[in-house]
């Protein structure tokens, strides 16, 4: 049932015996205030219909364990120790000098409520609520957006290794899944704990037993119908049918249907890396910087530093990449009521999709141009080549003109033979081609204004305070507690509320006649 605080403080109540100790101004100091109206028993009544049993935690309590916990970056035990031995948390919390903390598994229950709930990210609505009222953000007319990779929670796993836990996954999930490990999957012991016993130097004895496992793999896959499978059974399945393709072809001159594979020679693209956590991936932000892990995608207030959306998805995947995360945390930023707002982003946003996304609210975007590249080193570049949409066309520096093909290509071809600028356009002996992007027209007039005075002065003004911001997220917090994407991106809405409120409270947060405001 809904437990509720008692008003009524106790004798050894530590924040009346030593509240003034707490620092003014801070997020404990705060809460020991003002937990009740930040995070009233009301906030959690949908969780607990029955009136039986025994009570919970009450909300204010445990809303203010969460928020801390995702702000100070705590383990569940490290959670319960800091409610039991921690005046500030204790003060905070509304407990009593000798009160202990709840068991840490609470809050794993509390998380799966909320998870389960149809508001699961209520915390950080509550917090936005507090800066609605208090209007910091009215007449606000810019936004910035950014990304960063978080580590993950999990070790990369190899092909064979994958294999080895995705055939004792379906043993264990799959009805029946253990009679058919035992029968049909008889190319490895699945029993046997440790690395297979094999010379991993010998190249033909990997072979061998990544051959052996991918037979394994393909015959419990077709022993089972996955259309009668669902659940874990189902999850199972698809994961041994994932791990069983996207790393593995075909030995030199099989076609896999004798038996014979081995480790293919590229990696498969959105890559699982570990059946542990099936939704991390291989993170390239740069190059020469790869981690694994997940993407955590905010929109903040430059002005404020305040984060007005966020969301942890995958590293990888189109769907994933930063210009389609971005236009969607725009759109559904619920702090943007003006139809036109500058965006400001670095060239990661710079896609035609992005741009397209942006032209259809009527925001103005501030992102760096995506650079071009030319053909040639020092030579001419897609802006050296006049394009009239209207017509179709497409003319070259040297006042060529071809038609522009329905996938959106021009081939200069033949008219190359000759040229007099070729050396500065192309080194191919069948002349120049070109594929124009679907919005080729926005990038061309976004890279254009770019140039612009005022474009640079309020892309270098007023971009940075994301970097800033991305900095509070990730410090002392660079790797995720969770596995899966649902689990860790309610961590980052709490670890977000936690950030945005002690950000309000540098910025005056106080309390006038029963409503929020900045002092």
């Amino acid at each position: 049932m809904q437990g509720r605080e008692d008003a009524q403080r106790g004798y050894l109540d530590v924040e009346a015996l030593a509240g003034e100790l707490l620092v003014p101004g801070s997020v404990f100091a705060f809460l020991a205030k003002n937990r009740g109206r930040l995070f009233p028993d009301s906030m959690m009544e949908d969780l607990f219909p029955s009136r039986r049993g025994r009570p919970s935690v009450p909300a204010p309590v445990i809303g203010s364990v969460l928020l801390l916990q995702a702000l100070q970056g705590l383990s569940d035990r490290e959670t319960a120790e800091a409610l039991t031995f921690d005046l500030r948390w204790k003060a905070a919390c509304g407990y009593g000098l000798t009160d202990t903390a709840f068991h840490p598994s609470t809050l794993t229950y509390w998380r799966r409520r909320l998870a389960a709930s149809k508001n699961p990210h209520r915390i950080m609505e509550a917090i936005a609520e507090v800066v609605a009222e208090t209007g910091i953000l009215k007449g606000k007319r810019r936004r910035a957006v950014d990304s960063t990779v978080l580590d993950d929670a999990v070790a990369r796993q190899d092909t064979i290794t994958q294999l080895i836990a995705g055939i004792r996954r379906f043993g264990r999930d799959v009805p029946g899944g253990q009679d058919l490990v035992t029968t049909r999957a008889t190319g490895y012991d699945y029993t046997r704990t440790g690395k297979p016993d094999i010379a991993w130097d010998d190249q033909d004895a990997k072979d061998g037993l990544i051959s052996a496992l991918v037979t394994d793999a393909l015959a419990l896959l077709a022993a089972v119908d996955p259309e009668i499978l669902e659940g874990k059974a189902a999850d199972a399945y698809a994961l041994l049918a994932l791990v069983a393709g996207q790393d593995v072809e075909p030995a030199d001159g099989s076609d896999g249907t004798d038996g014979r594979w081995r480790l293919a020679r590229k990696v498969a693209p959105d890559r699982m890396i570990a059946t542990v956590d099936p939704d991390t991936r291989h993170a390239h932000k740069t190059q020469a910087r790869q981690q694994d892990g997940f993407k955590a995608h905010i929109v903040i207030e430059p002005d404020t530093g305040l984060i007005t959306a966020a969301e942890l998805t995958k590293a990888s995947g189109p769907q994933n990449s930063d210009g389609a995360v971005g236009a969607r945390l725009i759109a559904k930023d619920p702090t943007i009521t003006s139809s036109s707002v500058q965006i400001l982003a670095d060239s990661a946003y710079g896609s035609g999709e992005m741009l397209a996304a942006l032209a259809l609210t009527n925001h103005t975007p501030v992102i760096k141009p995506w650079p071009l590249r030319p053909a040639v080193e020092g030579g001419f570049t897609l802006d050296d080549f006049t394009v009239d949409e209207t017509v179709g066309t497409m003319t070259c520096p040297n006042n060529i003109t071809r038609a522009i093909t329905a996938k959106r290509r021009v081939t200069f071809g033949a008219a190359c033979t000759g040229c007099p600028l070729r050396a500065r356009c192309t080194t191919s002996p069948r002349g120049r081609k070109l594929v124009l992007h679907e919005h080729d027209a926005l990038q061309r007039e976004h890279r254009h204004r770019a140039k612009d005075q005022d474009f640079q002065h309020d892309y270098r003004t007023h971009r940075p305070m994301v970097e800033r911001s991305i900095a509070w997220l990730t410090r002392g917090n660079r790797r995720v507690p969770h596995r899966g994407v649902n689990p860790n991106n309610a961590w980052l809405q709490l670890r977000i509320a936690g950030l945005n409120l002690r950000r309000l409270l540098t910025l005056g947060l106080t309390v006038n006649e029963g409503s929020w405001a900045l002092g």
